[in-house]
């Protein structure tokens, strides 16, 4: 009998805590913010993207020209071929393989230049997201704001994505 009373008083307490922190629950204000959306409607990631393609518009012409010449080079291999003497081809092979290690290096330069300066700016650009965030969630009086890929689901009306987009969008 004591053990089935010890049993019940547990039960009712735990009950008890369950419905308390349900209502402390209900008394919060959630919102959710899809990142990605605001990243893909804000101006300012357009504006950097503009300006990361034309910082590196030089270097992504030179690997352009190298790919052409490698491709001229292959094709002219292919099509004269038969003409050519075994000097001629070695030397059009190594000059293949010149230009394609000239390629590889030079692209792989490029690719962590770019990525590096792209996380730089997008850095940037997440750091006024979390400005606009955070003076919403004061203004508003939110208690928790998540991402949208932190939950499962959220109602509709839940959603600050486009107050969050306005508040970037009007950060200069």
């Amino acid at each position: 009998m004591k053990k089935s009373i010890k049993t019940f008083a547990i039960s009712t307490a735990a009950s008890a805590m369950f419905l308390a922190s349900s209502v402390m629950a209900a008394d919060q204000k959630i919102g959710v913010v899809n990142f990605q959306e605001v990243m893909g409607k804000i101006p300012q990631t357009a504006d950097i993207m503009k300006s990361l393609e034309e910082e590196f518009s030089a270097e992504k012409a030179e690997l352009a020209q190298l790919e052409k010449d490698i491709k001229y080079f292959q094709e002219k291999k292919k099509r004269d071929s038969m003409t050519m003497n075994k000097e001629q081809i070695a030397d059009l092979d190594k000059q293949i393989a010149e230009k394609y290690q000239a390629y590889q290096i030079k692209g792989k330069a490029f690719q962590q230049k770019t990525g590096a300066r792209q996380n730089e700016e997008t850095s940037k650009i997440l750091a006024l997201v979390k400005q606009a965030v955070d003076k919403i969630a004061k203004d508003e009086k939110f208690d928790l704001i998540l991402s949208s890929q932190a939950s499962v689901y959220a109602k509709p009306e839940l959603t600050i994505t486009e107050d969050v987009i306005e508040a970037v969008s009007k950060i200069n």
